[in-house]
């Protein structure tokens, strides 16, 4: 088991990549709490968690808001008895274009993709330190590696992920905590038709999600599983010497 007896916080838990996160890491052995707005999703995940044996803590938080995405960090932490694994999920695709910008759109988004990672990073460092070191992984996209022409809100906001990723990379190495992102391509979730489906045309979201496939060398979507993988090696101790990276999930979309 990989990584067994750790302390794990995964927030956006609930649904997508964020819970087969969460099933993937209580499976190696981890104790896990989930942080996520959405609390009937939250009840289901515990009572899904607890007919495979596994246990799970939950908080709903709000992390469009900044109080909210600092306290969740710290009752996650008092749940669990410390933190030794973050994984820092949380984001939405954002408005599609730029021209009329709806500026209180563009903000949640920014909320949301970037300024919660740096709230949860700046909260769980304390509890890091206290279990001399850890490891935070974020989740930024492909769209944070190379510019997306559907989506450049996102897009800015995943590229300033990044960033994040590789200042605090430096800054929290002589703690013994490492920084890592994972960039997955557009992946088999519920948060998919925010990308392709933002016209509300069935067939118009078909289309778009057609060409995003024929642009993936491998010729499909990520599935949440991949991406969860992908995390828990960065979190694991396999990844001791691994930090700063920003890792493709991707099918190959970014080696063209």
């Amino acid at each position: 088991m990989r990584v067994a007896n750790k302390l794990v916080v995964v927030t956006a838990a609930a649904s997508g990549m964020g819970r087969a996160g969460v099933e993937l890491f209580l499976r190696e052995g981890a104790r896990v709490a989930a942080i996520d707005v959405n609390e009937t999703a939250l009840a289901s995940l515990a009572s899904d968690m607890a007919a495979a044996g596994h246990r799970v803590e939950t908080v709903q938080a709000d992390l469009s808001r900044p109080e909210e995405a600092r306290s969740s960090i710290h009752a996650a932490a008092e749940k669990l008895g410390g933190v030794d694994v973050l994984w820092a999920h949380a984001g939405i695709p954002g408005p599609g274009g730029i021209e009329n910008l709806d500026v209180s759109a563009y903000q949640l988004a920014m909320d949301l993709n970037v300024t919660s990672a740096a709230l949860a990073a700046g909260e769980v460092i304390g509890h890091m330190r206290k279990r001399g070191g850890g490891a935070i992984v974020f989740t930024a996209s492909v769209s944070g590696l190379v510019g997306s022409m559907w989506s450049p809100i996102y897009s800015a906001a995943k590229f300033a992920v990044v960033g994040l990723t590789k200042s605090l990379a430096q800054t929290f190495a002589p703690d013994g905590v490492r920084v890592n992102v994972v960039c997955p391509g557009l992946a088999e979730t519920p948060m998919k038709l925010g990308f392709t489906g933002r016209s509300g045309d069935p067939a118009e979201a078909a289309a778009a999600e057609a060409r995003m496939v024929a642009a993936v060398p491998m010729g499909r979507l990520c599935q949440p599983h991949e991406a969860a993988n992908a995390v828990l090696w960065l979190a694991s101790d396999d990844a001791s010497y691994v930090t700063g990276v920003a890792l493709p999930v991707d099918g190959g979309f970014t080696a063209r």
